[in-house]
């Protein structure tokens, strides 16, 4: 019997199942925010579910492999990051609902905005900041959206032996499939269904395996020194990982919208909390699997398919199956959430979200649902053009940290709005520096490593910000 076609197929009828019960309902709040009614428990289940789902899960096993425990710095780095978002999670829950803000970019659009109450129009300067904004987070989200596709790849090529692109092409379907017809509530329900997966793929798979391959952790001493010290990138990335990628977290656009979510302030809060302390073990099993590959397989195959071969040592074709499948389901669950959260910023974000009627929310839920279709095929030729997953995952997570300086300077102060070019030129600029220092070490990686391109963007953001404000008083 061919075991991976009945998990996929169980798995599958599941996620049908749950998608045409939400295809019926037409509710906006429903589609984009669950009703703003998340429970603590499914909410901690769906970040979970993202921040170590297929797509991290794969890329840190990858950067593992090929790092050692500079993966785990990503981790730490994500802890400190809920903690800090702890203490902002109650004030954006209350404020989305308050203000019927669906997404980051909108809370931005609007503190920033200049529209006036009895202004029927943008201004110029809020159109383009709001183009800027949202095209920037897309930017982002498509490189993560990207690495769920390649990571979903390289699972189906080993378990059908298709190639590449077949398998990448079959990935983006299902993902864009889903996603277009269940929206956020969907998306939470299978990701608590996925994150139990990988749980169990921990206990049985991952943790025996380790222990095995390593010797109870003897032999990871056969690795360089520089994989167990978490230098491999050098000490500036590291470093740089906890200083800047911390504050990350309160600009990560799914976060955003599963606080935006939560029932109440206090469930937002907890849930910061929860999410935190409960995704440090997996950011330091994953690259404990890569190590452990490296060590019985050596360090000539590709980074990108030591998952798959990891568990070939150590599953059963039943359970072998039973993980791939998992692994499948939590590459879903990263990827309709990241595609659900760009569709949703391209139609109502670019908008400047200015519709009001039921009628206008119900049209856009339809559009929505077209631009999944759009940005679901360009993820996947961009898929299939760069498939290095660890590259794509950390460009993207890199390059969320310019919108740190100014989230900040929009949650502590009421009078945004006089220091809007402020904001422009701090987004508009830590872009360019890190999309400048990114190419830069792409091109010569023996001058630069592009996978710090974040650290100058992040101090060229909060500098020209704290100028163009300095500047502004003054005037």
């Amino acid at each position: 019997m061919n075991w991976l076609l009945f998990w996929m197929a169980v798995y599958l009828a599941v996620v049908l199942l749950l998608a045409f019960r939400h295809l019926k309902s037409s509710n906006p709040e429903t589609y984009l925010v669950n009703n703003r009614s998340t429970r603590l428990v499914p909410l901690v289940f769906t970040i979970l579910a993202t921040f170590v789902g297929g797509g991290t899960s794969i890329g840190l096993i990858a950067m593992g492999y090929s790092s050692g425990f500079a993966a785990v710095g990503i981790g730490l780095a994500y802890v400190l990051g809920f903690m800090l978002m702890m203490r902002y999670a109650g004030k954006i829950r209350d404020w989305g609902a308050q203000e019927k803000i669906y997404s980051f970019p909108q809370f931005l659009i609007s503190r920033f905005s200049q529209k006036s109450e009895n202004q029927q129009s943008f201004s110029g300067f809020d159109r383009s900041f709001s183009a800027l904004v949202s095209g920037v987070n897309i930017f982002i989200f498509f490189f993560l959206l990207a690495a769920q596709f390649v990571g979903m790849a390289s699972l189906l090529k080993f378990g059908f032996g298709w190639g590449y692109q077949s398998a990448a092409v079959l990935s983006a379907v299902i993902v864009i499939g889903y996603t277009a017809i269940s929206g956020l509530s969907g998306v939470i329900y299978t990701d608590m269904i996925q994150f139990v997966v990988i749980l169990i793929l921990i206990f049985f798979i991952f943790l025996p395996g380790i222990f095995t391959d390593t010797e109870n952790f003897n032999r990871l001493s056969e690795l360089p020194a520089n994989m167990l010290n978490g230098s491999f990138y050098g000490w500036t990335f590291l470093i740089g990982l906890l200083l800047f990628l911390s504050p990350s977290v309160l600009v990560r656009m799914d976060i955003w919208q599963r606080i935006l979510s939560a029932k109440d302030a206090k469930t937002a809060r907890r849930a910061s909390f929860w999410s935190g302390i409960g995704m440090l073990p997996f950011y330091l099993i994953f690259p404990l699997v890569g190590m452990s590959v490296r060590i019985t397989l050596g360090d000539q195959i590709n980074a990108n398919d030591a998952t798959y071969l990891f568990l070939a040592q150590h599953g059963t074709p039943f359970f072998l199956a039973f993980a791939v499948t998992g692994l499948l389901a939590a590459l879903m669950s990263s990827g309709d959430s990241f595609l659900n959260i760009i569709a949703i910023s391209a139609v109502r974000d670019f908008s400047g979200w200015r519709r009001k009627s039921m009628d206008d929310l119900i049209r856009g839920q339809k559009q929505i649902r077209v631009m999944t279709l759009v940005f679901g095929i360009v993820a996947l030729v961009m898929a299939l053009l760069l498939p290095d997953i660890v590259d794509l995952m950390v460009v993207g997570i890199g390059t969320i940290v310019i919108f740190v300086p100014v989230t900040v300077l929009a949650l502590l102060r009421a009078d945004t709005q006089r220091f809007h070019k402020a904001a422009l030129w701090s987004v508009l600029s830590g872009f360019v520096v890190n999309t400048g220092f990114f190419v830069w070490g792409v091109i010569a990686p023996q001058q630069f490593e592009p996978k710090s391109s974040f650290i100058p963007a992040f101090i060229v953001a909060a500098i020209v910000l704290f100028f163009r404000i300095t500047l502004t008083k003054k005037m």
